[in-house]
């Protein structure tokens, strides 16, 4: 699915800018990700995709209709929305957890657990922790079972807020190749919110950088973010957190 931000801004009661007039188209199958320093936005603006916050003016459109015409509600409900910490129920079960958004869509609780035990393996669980508890679960697993959940209602557009920042940076580089599988498995829209410019060189199919003010500074493939910066915000902010030159980084620069 397309998701276009219409000249789109945010200005709270007490006159802080949230988002600065943002026009930004993210591709059916790519992974945006929107990178910045704190306070520029980037939650602000993923979450005008689901409504969780209402733009101040212009638009946000999924394939082409604008989701202030749809119910907030089932408009969540078809989107995967994934938080730090995966946002786990802790009274449920890991397949109670997975199988909530289809049973909230009206979908039977044996159907909806069997499809959420089919997810289990294509995120990197094992069956065997079907039964568990969020609380014995690892934060790797844990992040992995809020994966699983975004994807149990057939969303074809998943949120990600910081997903990764509170694991260990070996959980956090699988939990980043499990990203790009599951994107290219289920073919889904992802938009992906980080602070860490590390972390969106490696995943991004496309980086939109956003600088103070919630000002879009730059839209492009990590090779030319890197390599030529719009201006000296968008190159003092790499340089702040220069990448790490591994094998891992995708955009496409020698060691």
């Amino acid at each position: 699915m397309t998701i276009v931000f219409d000249h789109v801004s945010k200005t709270y009661d007490d006159g802080t800018i949230g988002v600065g007039d943002v026009s930004l188209t993210v591709r059916d199958g790519e992974v945006m990700v929107l990178v910045g320093p704190s306070g520029s936005g980037k939650t602000t603006l993923m979450r005008m995709v689901n409504r969780m916050v209402e733009p101040t003016s212009g638009r946000v459109l999924i394939d082409g209709r604008d989701v202030r015409g749809r119910d907030p509600i089932a408009l969540r409900r078809s989107i995967g929305y994934v938080i730090q910490g995966g946002g786990l129920l802790p009274h449920r079960t890991v397949v109670d957890n997975i199988a909530t958004i289809p049973m909230l869509n009206g979908v039977g609780r044996k159907r909806a657990r069997d499809h959420a035990m089919g997810l289990l393996g294509k995120v990197g669980l094992d069956a065997s922790l079907a039964g568990r508890y969020p609380a014995q679960l690892s934060g790797g697993q844990r992040q992995r079972v809020g994966v699983a959940r975004a994807l149990a209602a057939d969303a074809r557009i998943l949120l990600m807020d910081e997903p990764f920042s509170a694991v260990d940076p070996v959980v956090r580089r699988e939990l980043q190749n499990e990203v790009r599988r599951v994107q290219h498995d289920f073919g889904v829209t992802v938009v992906f919110v980080t602070h860490d410019i590390n972390e969106a060189f490696f995943l991004a199919d496309r980086i939109a950088l956003l600088g103070d003010g919630g000002v879009l500074e730059q839209v492009d493939v990590p090779s030319r973010i890197l390599g030529t910066p719009a201006n000296e915000r968008v190159r003092a902010f790499v340089e702040a957190g220069r990448p790490r030159m591994d094998k891992g980084v995708r955009c496409g620069l020698a060691v």
